[in-house]
């Protein structure tokens, strides 16, 4: 497999992750280029360990992680989704303090919500007997940009829209869970 193919990979798997990055960016109501990197290391290093992790556990696990990641990213996104609609329907009455733009908690939380389909990526590059190291690395640079590319343009539309934009970015969350779940069980193409 090579660089073009791994590039494309990354950027496809990175997806999820500039979405919800860009939900982190809607909650920054300045940018701070020190929390856009925190952010984007989670992504880009999730988006890296997962396809590792996932070579690491090779054949032996495939049919029962490719059975059920699509309910745990499901159930993982619409779980925070559904908070940051709560938060902003019921929440803070407008601003958020600049401490809850970046909860690691939550963090955490997404990055392996956006992450989990890049362990069944792993799983198959065992199969196909792809170079590990230099994959992940790629994939994981090529998340940290993107997410921190997805941070940056949250703030400047969340500056704008505050609630707005936060009941929004809930919802896309929310959506891209029921979209992975749907594609998985055959109703999406």
């Amino acid at each position: 497999m090579g660089f073009a193919e791994l590039f494309l990979i990354g950027v496809g798997l990175s997806m999820d992750a500039f979405a919800a990055a860009i939900c982190k960016g809607l909650a920054m109501p300045k940018m701070r280029w020190n929390r856009g990197v925190v952010v984007a290391l989670f992504f880009g290093g999730f988006q890296a360990l997962m396809p590792l992790l996932g070579w690491a556990l090779g054949r032996q696990f495939e049919q029962y992680i490719t059975s059920v990641d699509h309910w745990i990213a499901f159930l993982l996104l619409g779980w925070i989704g559904g908070k940051m609609i709560w938060d902003a329907l019921h929440g803070s009455g407008g601003e958020m303090p600049a401490q809850d733009a970046l909860d690691v908690k939550e963090l955490f939380v997404l990055a392996v919500a956006t992450s989990i389909d890049a362990l069944a990526v792993g799983i198959t590059f065992a199969f196909l007997q792809v170079d590990i190291l230099p994959a992940v690395a790629l994939i994981g640079c090529t998340t940290f940009a993107i997410a921190l590319a997805g941070v940056w343009i949250g703030q400047r539309f969340g500056s704008r829209f505050k609630d707005r934009a936060a009941l929004a970015g809930g919802m896309i969350l929310c959506l891209i869970g029921l979209k992975i779940l749907l594609e998985h069980l055959g109703m999406l193409g």
